[in-house]
């Protein structure tokens, strides 16, 4: 039997048929194209699965079931996505809606939640029991998986690590608070810390990168200036590194987990940059004098992960 997860974004929806032995072996994508009816979203969410199934060379009845991991806010117990405001998404029954698409029985998470379970028992977490996702985007997504299960609390909207305040009265929020994690740590932070840079220092080699262009600035940017051998470059990264294990060390000293992996387009970086995170999680950490100590570790699954992990909702 086969397990199909459905990773639904604001810009895409990608639906991926699992085998038992964890091998994405059919693919369907479309376009999530919002602002529309969640009908019409959920009539191309069907087709999308309609694609994987053919690709893979199965049928319905081949099916155990299908997950979706979705954007905002989700009620596990009826099958409801409460809010998702990329969507449009307020109160939409979701499960009954692509039950009554497929013909299967449909179990929900938000994407966070379902990319950290899916690096949790296929990519960089498989073997261990406690284990946390942070992807380092647009926001700060992140995911916790405690004793081999997702953490949702009683309200399903665990885990919103990027919202931990790090700066009392801080950066300004999107959520509406002020100093939090993703305000320092989101890939959007970054471009932000490297155009401030880059106009106090016009000889920086980051302008060069960018063409002459601070609108070419990216999450990039800096690194390769860095690796240029930039001064002012790699004050930025640095700077943001600290950022970064400011809410590592938080969480490590709150969860203890076996792992935490890094994952989002500022995470592509690998070791140019979870090797300076590692060094000050390792100074500032609680638990400096423990013989075992919690691994950060860069993601393996990509943009798979949250189709893994939407798979494996039913688990």
């Amino acid at each position: 039997m086969y397990r199909i997860g459905v990773d639904l974004g604001g810009t895409n929806i990608a639906v991926g048929v699992v085998s038992e032995d964890y091998k994405i072996i059919g693919r369907g994508k479309k376009k999530t194209n919002c602002p529309r009816p969640a009908a019409e979203i959920f009539d191309d969410i069907a087709e999308a699965v309609k694609m994987a199934m053919d690709d893979a060379g199965i049928t319905i009845d081949e099916v155990l079931s299908i997950g979706i991991g979705t954007p905002g806010s989700v009620n596990k117990t009826n099958g409801y996505i409460e809010f998702a405001n990329n969507l449009g998404f307020d109160n939409v029954p979701a499960g009954e809606m692509l039950e009554e698409r497929i013909g299967k029985k449909v179990f929900l998470d938000n994407d966070a939640n379902c990319a950290a379970l899916g690096e949790a028992v296929v990519g960089c977490g498989k073997g261990v029991k406690n284990f946390v996702a942070i992807t380092l985007g647009t926001g700060v997504g992140s995911g916790i998986v405690l004793d081999g299960k997702l953490v949702t609390g009683c309200n399903y909207a665990a885990g919103e690590c990027g919202h931990m305040v790090i700066a009392v009265d801080g950066k300004q929020c999107n959520c509406g608070r002020k100093g939090c994690w993703e305000a320092y740590a989101s890939a959007t932070a970054l471009v932000e810390q490297t155009k401030f840079a880059m106009k106090a220092d016009k000889e920086s080699i980051m302008w060069e990168i960018c063409e002459g262009n601070i609108d070419n600035a990216d999450a990039r940017t800096s690194f390769r200036a860095m690796d240029k051998g930039d001064f002012t470059a790699t004050g930025v990264v640095y700077r943001y590194c600290h950022y970064v294990a400011a809410g590592l060390v938080n969480i490590i000293n709150a969860l203890q987990p076996d792992i935490i992996c890094l994952g989002g387009g500022v995470a592509n970086e690998k070791e140019n940059l979870i090797s300076h995170v590692r060094k000050i999680c390792e100074k500032e950490r609680y638990s400096i004098h423990s013989a075992v100590q919690t691994q950060i570790l860069s993601a393996q699954l990509g943009n798979d992960a949250g189709i893994y992990g939407a798979a494996l909702l039913d688990e």
